[in-house]
């Protein structure tokens, strides 16, 4: 079984979308699932879902590590076509994940209790982004 669902972002930022793939798994017994996002410059994480703090600290440490291309420490990159945003987000995403693969039991993700799914945007503009999922059972 498979679909996709669309993530609208306005921005850079972590979306959560938890809710959406629990209605994709619901009542479908037991599997594996796997959630593939279809873009090079936003990312799949699983992470914390409680304390809005672990977001702002991840968002500001990928800043730190990879800033816009303006800025005098990102002189060497190239890629620039998309704008001082663009190659970083690359970078992110490459150091991140676009895949996922979740447990499902009895028809509910084998998450965590303080574990959502997000999508991690590393582009500052608004985007529609894409990620397939997939259940095998």
């Amino acid at each position: 079984m498979q679909t996709q669902l669309i993530i609208p972002t306005q921005g850079s930022g972590l979306y959560d979308f938890t809710r959406d793939v629990e209605g994709f798994v619901a009542g479908q017994g037991d599997g594996l699932l796997t959630l593939f996002c279809q873009h090079t410059s936003c990312s799949l994480l699983v992470q914390e879902n409680a304390d809005p703090d672990v977001q702002r600290d991840l968002q500001a440490f990928f800043r730190r590590l990879a800033p816009p291309a303006d800025d005098p420490s990102m002189s060497y990159l190239v890629h620039r076509t998309e704008g001082p945003d663009d190659m970083p987000a690359h970078i992110k995403a490459a150091l991140t994940q676009t895949s996922l693969s979740i447990p499902v039991a009895g028809g509910r993700m084998a998450l965590g209790t303080w574990q959502g799914i997000y999508l991690f945007e590393h582009r500052d503009a608004p985007h529609t982004r894409r990620v397939v999922a997939h259940l095998l059972g």
